[in-house]
């Protein structure tokens, strides 16, 4: 389950994320519903407006090289899921 809140302090972050403009250099490529119950999976996220309710707590870094995770959002919900494993994999 993704119920993602965004962070403005890196320190209090679980995730640190770089948001990446080609699907292909992307760890994980993430829809954003609007339904906080369609949020089933680490692809499928869904934004809330206080951190006690969210599964993870993200911070957008403006460095690559310093993330945790690098996102790719998709217009399409069939698009989207990891591209590899990796270690935050069912973690959000």
């Amino acid at each position: 389950m993704a119920k993602i809140y965004v962070e403005t302090h890196e320190h209090r972050a679980t995730v640190k994320a770089f948001k990446v403009e080609q699907e292909h250099r992307a760890d994980l490529v993430v829809y954003v519903t609007d339904y906080e119950h369609r949020a089933k999976t680490d692809a499928l996220w869904y934004y809330v407006k206080q951190d006690h309710r969210a599964s993870t707590k993200l911070f957008w870094t403006s460095y690559e090289h310093r993330a945790d995770l690098k996102v790719y959002f998709t217009k399409y919900e069939h698009r989207a899921g990891w591209k590899k494993g990796h270690p935050l994999q069912n973690r959000l």
